[in-house]
């Protein structure tokens, strides 16, 4: 696993990938810059009337649902028709889910299209698999560990690969399930760590027809670029600044010494 995620970091920056994002307006700059940092390319469109000429230029899709209103709505259900009929892979960020009756019915609509991936913390994940769990704001109020059973339960009825992140990231896939237990715990004080790893997800799912071992890949990507990050910060003002950086820097020696992922059946 280690040599698959080794191997799609290196095509990633060779190919860029560009990556449309309708994400939430809190983490444009970073999500953007993230991208950039470990070799893709950022669009961050959300206007309705190019919503089906720009899903046919890129090579995948981000809806992060964090700040809705009834325009973007329509961007983002516009946006992953287009991308569910052109088979171009998209993520489904369900930021909140479970917080209002009008996100859920939003993500109702949304996984209608059928997302490829659906990346989300463990009380989000509760919640989109109708366990009908109380989210505080956008953070999870439930470990990782918790949501494990209702992530197998949403990746069999969606047939989308699903992330549940937290202390430990699952990503689960019908019958495959990968653990990746990397990261620093100062990452959950800088706002939008979710989100970019669901951007890093989305830049590797544009490069390998696998979006398993895309999930793999960005999850590890982002936990190891957290740790790496929080051994020079000082807190979560640098620790942002740092993160930028050991993305870009992130070597393949790296990924080999300090990747922790543990492959079993779901």
């Amino acid at each position: 696993m280690k040599e698959s995620v080794i191997n799609n970091l290196k095509t990633l920056r060779e190919k860029g990938p560009l990556v449309q994002s309708i994400t939430n307006y809190v983490v444009m700059n970073n999500t953007a810059n993230a991208l950039l940092a470990v070799g893709a390319s950022p669009i961050m469109a959300h206007a309705k009337l190019e919503m089906a000429d720009m899903v046919k230029i890129v090579h995948a899709l981000v809806v992060n649902i964090g700040t809705l209103d009834e325009f973007w709505v329509d961007s983002m259900l516009l946006a992953a028709k287009e991308a569910n009929e052109r088979n171009t892979p998209w993520v489904l960020d369900p930021v909140g889910a479970g917080a209002t009756p009008y996100r859920n019915e939003t993500l109702t609509r949304l996984l209608t299209f059928k997302p490829t991936i659906i990346r989300g913390n463990a009380s989000e994940i509760m919640a989109l698999a109708k366990a009908n769990v109380q989210t505080k704001g956008v953070d999870s109020t439930h470990s990782s560990d918790e949501a494990l059973a209702y992530g197998k339960q949403l990746s069999k009825e969606t047939a989308a690969v699903v992330c549940i992140s937290g202390e430990t990231d699952y990503i689960i896939d019908g019958e495959r399930l990968t653990k990746v237990k990397n990261g620093h715990a100062l990452m959950g004080k800088v706002t939008g760590m979710g989100c970019t790893a669901t951007a890093l997800i989305a830049a590797f799912a544009g490069i390998t027809s696998d979006p398993y071992l895309a999930t793999v890949a960005g999850m590890t990507t982002m936990g190891l670029a957290g740790e790496i990050a929080a051994r020079k910060a000082e807190g979560p003002g640098t620790l942002q600044l740092y993160l930028y950086d050991a993305l870009y820097h992130l070597k393949e020696s790296e990924v080999k010494q300090w990747a922790k992922l543990e492959e079993s059946h779901a």
